[in-house]
């Protein structure tokens, strides 16, 4: 209790306050006033940490989306240098042959720009979803390079071309494919080319065009109908990106246009080119 009149504490049912001795005989003892509660205690803050933690990178996060978008590069370059694996020990195993002259790397190498310029300059680019597919010249360039120098150097100048116009490109996941593809077109419009019509060692002009036509039909045909399976089966198995099947038709499309119009723009090129290049003295002959 407290005294009424210090207003101190005092024992319970005192009568006279011990302190300023007032009679508190008759008087009501004024109780105890309700002692404040503690204040609700504050979680101390953490302490900050002297050490950079490093940043835990998820699905969604900035880092996370980096990290997935070079992930189909990475892909890609590993893919195109065990195809470059494969083709090497090939070639060194195929019979031996003269060493290839300057003037044939030279134009191999110009062939192999104009592959770049068709694909990187000369195209119609087509949104399909999420992905794209075009209509383009790069072809041309290839059939026309297997045209004048064979199947081997041909095909070589159109997949390297290409191959760096689809890394420098949105198309870069499709490099590896392309490399393959446009090997392959090389190869079998220079064997229908120079194996079967033996282009170079004739001057009928007839037979010139019809194995002309021939070898880039035979060409193409492949691209026409391995390029979209290729494409399909290398985003589902090697990607994990199914395709739709809206894209898959868009490129069979596309690819089925390419095919018309660099047939048709290489054989005229090659019977326009071939008499001019013959008075230069630049015609390669090929085996």
């Amino acid at each position: 209790m407290f005294c009424p009149h210090c207003h101190n504490k005092i024992p319970d049912g005192s009568n006279i306050c011990p302190l300023c001795y007032s009679n508190l005989a008759g008087l009501k003892p004024q109780k105890a006033a309700a002692e404040p509660q503690d204040a609700p205690e504050r979680k101390a803050a953490p302490k900050k940490s002297s050490k950079k933690k490093t940043q835990a990178y998820t699905k969604g996060s900035r880092g996370g989306k980096k990290s997935a978008d070079r992930t189909p590069m990475i892909i890609a370059f590993g893919l195109i240098m065990i195809l470059v694996g494969i083709v090497i020990p090939v070639v060194a195993m195929l019979p031996e042959r003269k060493p290839t002259d300057v003037r044939t790397l030279s134009m191999a190498a110009l062939f192999a720009a104009l592959c770049y310029i068709g694909f990187s300059y000369c195209k119609i680019d087509i949104p399909v979803g999420m992905e794209k597919t075009a209509f383009h010249l790069g072809n041309v360039f290839c059939v026309l390079a297997a045209l004048f120098l064979g199947g081997f150097w041909g095909g070589m100048s159109g997949a390297v071309g290409m191959t760096i116009a689809d890394l420098t490109t949105a198309y870069v996941t499709s490099a590896p494919k392309t490399f393959l593809l446009k090997l392959c077109i090389g190869l079998i419009t220079g064997l229908v080319a120079h194996r079967i019509g033996k282009i170079t060692k004739t001057d009928d002009t007839k037979h010139v065009f019809r194995y002309t036509l021939l070898s880039a039909i035979a060409g193409l045909l492949f691209n026409v109908i391995f390029d979209p399976l290729v494409g399909y089966y290398y985003k589902l198995l090697i990607l994990g990106r199914p395709a739709a099947e809206l894209t898959l038709a868009w490129n069979i499309t596309a690819t089925t246009i390419n095919a018309v119009t660099s047939t048709i723009v290489a054989v005229a090129l090659y019977m326009v080119l071939r008499p001019a290049m013959k008075k230069s003295g630049l015609f390669p002959k090929v085996k």
